[in-house]
């Protein structure tokens, strides 16, 4: 396990500049839930959330954490992209909550308020919630409450905290089908559970500049539309940016179910109707129960034909950067490709 982990470190170690390179130029959005007088749309600015694992274990902090902060500082200065920093919170102290506020974090969320973690269950996080809540005072570090629609507080310089977990009544309450909880047979997630129209969810994942516009991104640099993770990367942040990922799956009926947050619909135009969706929703829980779910039907679908057509997609993109790079350098040096290297 710790090979493990010292390769997993040092292969973010040497991907997240580029990473981050290839993020938008701006985190800046049009939010039309708080539109301005004249009725145009407000602007907002985006978040970047880092989250794990546990960003705060030792070698993972000053390794890359710290240094994935001070990159995206100096790409946006906190005025184009506010930071989010997530922590189960038990490795809290308040050394680390400063220097993370000097490297320009804008709120820590601290996950780990719920049964599934070790020694938080039921009252047991009370006492960890009040000492958290000292050593955020200490800092100047303000709590507000994950609530629903749109939070006031998105529109302050911070620094805030937050606590949230996978409790019953929040929008991860039914506890996703993945990693951890679908080995352990945890996911009470029933076919009505339409992860894909939650916040995180696919829904609104190709409107970047909008609100609402949300993915997620692997330490290697795979681009998903959602905190699911689709069965088959959109992209990678090493090889191309984001938005050239995301323009190019415009228009895709698949994608654009997704981006509706209506997963069923993604093979209609293959014959998949949401019966057959369904239908292949339907699977067997490692415990030998019976289980359906949205997210089962959409990993089905990109097994069977979207996986083939990311990765086509994919490929034409980068042939297409190829042809462009090699355009702008014969720009600049006509004998360029003349000769051999």
């Amino acid at each position: 396990m710790r090979a493990e982990f010292q390769s997993l470190l040092a292969s973010s170690q040497s991907t997240y500049k580029r990473i981050i390179s290839n993020l938008p130029e701006t985190f800046l959005y049009q939010d039309p839930h708080h539109p301005l007088p004249d009725g145009r749309p407000s602007e907002r600015i985006g978040r970047i959330i880092l989250a794990g694992g546990e960003l705060l274990i030792d070698g993972v902090r000053e390794g890359l954490l710290y240094p994935c902060l001070d990159e995206i500082q100096n790409k946006y200065w906190g005025l184009e992209a506010r930071i989010t920093v997530q922590t189960t919170g038990d490795l809290l102290t308040l050394q680390y909550i400063e220097e993370m506020l000097e490297r320009g974090v804008w709120m820590i969320a601290v996950s780990g308020m719920d049964d599934f973690h070790v020694g938080l269950e039921g009252d047991k996080r009370l006492g960890l919630m009040e000492r958290i809540r000292g050593m955020m005072a200490a800092a100047g570090v303000r709590e507000v409450v994950m609530g629903k629609g749109q939070e006031s507080y998105l529109t302050e310089a911070g620094p805030f905290f937050l606590f949230f977990g996978a409790q019953p009544k929040s929008w991860i309450g039914e506890i996703w089908p993945r990693g951890r909880a679908w080995s352990n047979s945890l996911s009470s997630a029933d076919y009505s559970v339409n992860f894909c129209a939650r916040w995180s969810g696919g829904k609104n994942f190709l409107n970047h500049g909008q609100a609402g516009a949300e993915v997620a991104i692997e330490p290697n640099g795979d681009v998903y539309p959602c905190c699911m993770k689709t069965k088959v990367a959109l992209g990678n942040l090493t090889e191309e940016r984001l938005t050239d990922i995301l323009d190019s799956l415009k228009g895709h009926p698949a994608f654009e179910a997704i981006n509706a947050g209506d997963p069923e619909r993604m093979g209609e135009y293959l014959d998949w109707d949401r019966a057959r969706f369904q239908a292949e929703s339907a699977i067997t829980r490692p415990d030998g129960a019976a289980y359906a779910n949205l997210c089962m039907g959409c990993d089905a679908f990109f097994a069977a034909h979207l996986g083939e057509i990311t990765q086509k997609l994919r490929s034409e993109r980068l042939a297409e950067g190829a042809r462009r790079l090699a355009a702008r350098k014969a720009r600049f040096d006509p004998t360029a490709g003349l000769f051999p290297e």
